[in-house]
């Protein structure tokens, strides 16, 4: 079977090179069996061509259409500086449908189990107040303007803030690759986050190779587009918004949800401006701080890109450890709260293990060891 020579398109040979992020020449050059393809002087084998699909992220059945797919997401990227964009890498726009896929069961398996919508989620608009809508993230989250000061550790923090989130309703996958695939990153450059909109299951993206202070406010941002009911992903490059005012606004809130602007201007006005400092009373990373101090005018864009890229370049500089154990971050890729309900479903016999695999990702020994040493 695996000697049988099948015909092939060439456009859709070349699609799938160029969609994977190769420049066509310099693939072709390092791979002569697929110019062979090309200029018709041999044809692949089902194996040769299995192998070719997965080199190049593509579905095999996509190599018998007689056009490439239209692939589009249908959210829009915001970039720093700019609106939005609708051209994104392959990593992401895979990354992107995982957590839709995700959603799209979480959303069908709760409404049947009979859960209620989250009123919450799109209950405001671009003509709400920033603190209005800090106020009511607040309240539903249970969390005090001072809730972070109990806390020693960045870790800590995002680790309370994400078990509020999950039980209010939200699903968080923290993540910096394309499923469990560690060759396949999401750099932070072209995404920090992205959050998909649903009444029963709202789902954000975390990206997980950011500093932890860029992904405290990531939730936060991403939690504001959900107040708001708009899906989106962003760079929020230099924790700066896009121009364009849900953008802006999501950013305010963040900011004000962090810092609240009523306790930074006491500390300001009482001499206290070293952002290292402060962040001993905020329990915030000082860059959350230096955005903030921009925000209330109390520095010029030029000390806070300054602070920001000295700041930055330090984090970049840092050590990097060896990647930890799997299974602990398994549980952040996928979320507790997510597998549990997979697993709930399994058990009912509503799920089908090849199913159960699918959606978290896992197979065989690896999901059972998952869920015995993991799920409540």
């Amino acid at each position: 079977m695996s000697k049988t020579r099948v015909n092939i398109n060439k456009n859709i040979i070349e699609w799938a090179i160029i969609r994977a992020g190769h420049e066509l020449d310099e693939y072709l050059m390092v791979n002569p069996n697929v110019r062979k393809w090309l200029n018709s002087s041999s044809k692949p084998t089902i194996k040769q061509l299995e192998t070719f699909t997965r080199k190049v992220n593509v579905p095999f059945g996509y190599m018998f259409l007689n056009k490439p797919p239209k692939e589009q997401i249908d959210i829009p990227f915001f970039r720093y500086g700019k609106n939005h964009t609708d051209k994104i890498s392959l990593n992401l726009y895979d990354a992107v449908n995982i957590v839709k896929k995700r959603q799209s069961w979480i959303s069908d398996y709760l409404r049947e189990e009979g859960y209620p919508s989250l009123e919450w989620v799109g209950k405001f608009t671009t003509n709400d107040s920033v603190k209005s809508i800090d106020t009511d993230i607040r309240k539903t989250l249970n969390l005090p303007s001072d809730w972070a000061k109990s806390h020693k550790r960045m870790g800590e923090v995002i680790n309370e803030l994400t078990s509020k989130v999950e039980e209010a309703g939200v699903f968080i996958n923290f993540s910096g690759v394309v499923g469990n695939n560690n060759k396949r990153k999401i750099t932070v450059d072209e995404c920090r986050g992205f959050v998909l909109i649903d009444e029963y299951a709202p789902f954000m993206f975390v990206n997980s190779s950011d500093s932890k202070s860029a992904q405290l406010f990531t939730i936060i941002h991403e939690l504001a587009h959900i107040w708001l009911g708009v899906s989106a992903g962003f760079d929020n490059k230099n924790l700066l918004p896009a121009n364009d005012p849900i953008e802006r606004l999501c950013d305010k809130v963040a900011a004000e949800f962090l810092v609240p602007e009523q306790d930074l201007m006491a500390a300001w006005e009482k001499g206290n401006t070293n952002f290292k400092q402060l962040n001993r009373l905020f329990k915030v990373s000082p860059i959350v701080i230096a955005r903030r101090a921009l925000d209330l005018k109390l520095i010029d864009k030029k000390e806070y890109f300054g602070f920001y890229n000295q700041y930055i370049t330090s984090f970049t500089n840092r050590k990097k450890g060896s990647g930890g154990d799997f299974y602990a971050t398994t549980k952040k890729r996928v979320s507790l709260r997510f597998a549990n309900f997979v697993n709930s479903a399994v058990h009912q016999n509503k799920l089908l293990y090849r199913d159960a695999y699918k959606l978290t990702g896992l197979r065989g020994e690896t999901y059972a060891k998952f869920v015995n040493t993991s799920l409540k």
